[in-house]
């Protein structure tokens, strides 16, 4: 069987014409690219078949960085030596990505997004010739339309590559599916930050824990049984009360949750419905993705942004329409339960159930104390014995989870800077890094705290006016409540 391979170029007396096409097209007034392409590959190699891919939809150059073919750019010598001097091989742009945390003096690093590059692929034993053209034709063509023109000797070898590559593009490597300006996107960060949520770190009701667990659970184990009692196997809550309170870290220690099930539950999660292309399109994308993907957990957290008066008839459409919604579970999260539509909150069949997540009570903000004790059991510069935590629960009256971890956090800081009062900056405040180091403030409120070396400081039951810990808390405690009720008023 031929290959095709860098030698499949025209004879000599003529350059590479797509390269060539490219660039002159590039650098003029632009109709088409991929027409423009597709006409010079055909004439360059008319022995050979040609398929056009989006790159969105199937990844050639992720396929085989993850081991599963082999992707090299030609370069400028394995070129025709008569081709034009004057048209570039390829065309690229160096993308700075900065480091997820700016620490340890991390720099973040520079990628190459390609515009324009010539490539010889080889998989299972067989070669291609492939293209990378990123289209660019103007405001219309938002986002960017990047495309893979792939020469090989049989259609039907392009097609079998082309099912491969596309199935490893649409299956999620430690990634979550976001969909966020008009479209769906993979997102390693929130996946990270899901797989760190524990219902272990969940500070709830415990009867409200475990009806939250088992509603989930029970739902995707109960197929056979809605089937038996010919109802639509679709369910949706809504969680709802003031912020800071766990409504987010539930919504990811369920994911956590789900994706460790025997059968995973793909989590898909809508963050903004926003879109040049208008919100009907924007949600049928969003239900589209969730009847691919069912059984799946459909997220919209800040339900009351995203379900806004332009979008709600659409998303009341797909919800109750005639297409099947069997296996998906929406959750819903809002701040604001009197600002959504009766017609979405107080609808059997669409949300089926709320739960308030209401301030903290005494006994869980008590629990919520033990938290940062124990996590801060190993710092030797911190005090903090059991009736500590009654004192604080019994301060932060009203306070939600997040002004809590404020309070804790402002204190910490405030001891800090006055036990290392010689520091580098000569503004005659200094930081004990070991102390600040060990709290790391997580993205949705919560906190975890480092472990250290140092042994924790012995105390005989001290006076509680005697912890700097205390008196800086009730410090901070009296700070946040009045702008608390600065807010109210």
């Amino acid at each position: 069987m031929d290959h095709p391979s860098t030698d499949s170029h025209p004879p000599p007396g003529h350059h590479d014409e797509a390269t060539r096409q490219f660039f002159s097209h590039s650098s003029a007034r632009r109709i088409n690219t991929d027409a423009v392409i597709a006409k010079a590959l055909r004439q360059q190699h008319p022995n050979l078949s040609l398929s056009i891919a989006p790159a969105a939809s199937c990844n050639l150059l992720a396929y085989a960085a993850n081991g599963h073919a082999q992707m090299t750019p030609v370069t400028d010598d394995e070129r025709p030596h008569d081709h034009d001097p004057h048209v570039p091989s390829s065309l690229s742009w160096k993308v700075y990505i900065p480091p997820a945390r700016r620490m340890d003096g991390d720099l973040g690093v520079i990628a190459k997004e390609v515009l324009f590059e010539k490539y010889l692929l080889t998989w299972q034993s067989t070669d291609f010739l492939v293209y990378l053209v990123n289209g660019r034709d103007g405001v219309s063509s938002y986002p960017q339309v990047t495309n893979y023109f792939i020469l090989a000797t049989h259609e039907s070898l392009a097609s079998q590559l082309l099912l491969a590559a596309g199935r490893w593009t649409s299956e999620l490597h430690d990634e979550i599916w976001v969909f966020d300006g008009g479209y769906w996107a993979k997102n390693a960060e929130l996946y990270r930050s899901a797989m760190k949520a524990s219902w272990e770190d969940v500070i709830l009701d415990e009867e409200m824990k475990g009806a939250l667990i088992e509603d989930h659970l029970s739902f995707f184990r109960s197929r056979a049984t809605y089937e038996r009692l010919k109802v639509p196997w679709k369910r949706g809550v809504i969680y709802y009360g003031p912020p800071g309170n766990g409504k987010t870290i539930s919504i990811k220690a369920t994911m956590n949750m789900l994706y460790h099930l025997k059968q995973r539950v793909t989590t898909l999660y809508v963050r903004s419905l926003k879109s040049f292309m208008g919100p009907e399109r924007s949600i049928a994308l969003v239900f589209a993705k969730a009847r691919e993907f069912a059984p799946c957990y459909l997220v919209f957290e800040d339900l009351d942004t995203i379900i806004t008066d332009d979008v709600r008839s659409y998303f009341l459409n797909e919800v109750d329409g005639l297409k099947s919604n069997d296996g998906i579970f929406m959750i819903g999260s809002t701040n604001h339960l009197d600002r959504l539509d009766p017609g979405i909150s107080k609808r059997p069949s669409r949300f089926d159930r709320k739960y308030l997540f209401p301030d903290p009570d005494f006994a869980q903000r008590v629990a919520y104390a033990r938290f940062w004790q124990e996590k801060l059991a190993d710092n030797k510069g911190i005090r903090f014995p059991d009736k500590l935590c009654d004192a604080i629960a019994d301060v932060t009256d009203g306070f939600s989870f997040a002004y809590m971890q404020e309070a804790f956090v402002a204190a910490l800081l405030a001891i800090a800077r006055r036990e290392k009062p010689d520091d580098d900056d000569g503004d005659g405040e200094g930081v004990d890094e070991t102390m600040v180091r060990t709290v790391d403030l997580s993205d949705d409120g919560w906190v975890q705290v480092l472990d250290q070396d140092e042994k924790p400081v012995e105390d005989d039951d001290p006076e509680l006016d005697d912890l700097p810990l205390w008196v800086e808390i009730k410090k901070q405690v009296a700070i946040l409540r009045e702008g608390m009720e600065d807010k109210t008023a």
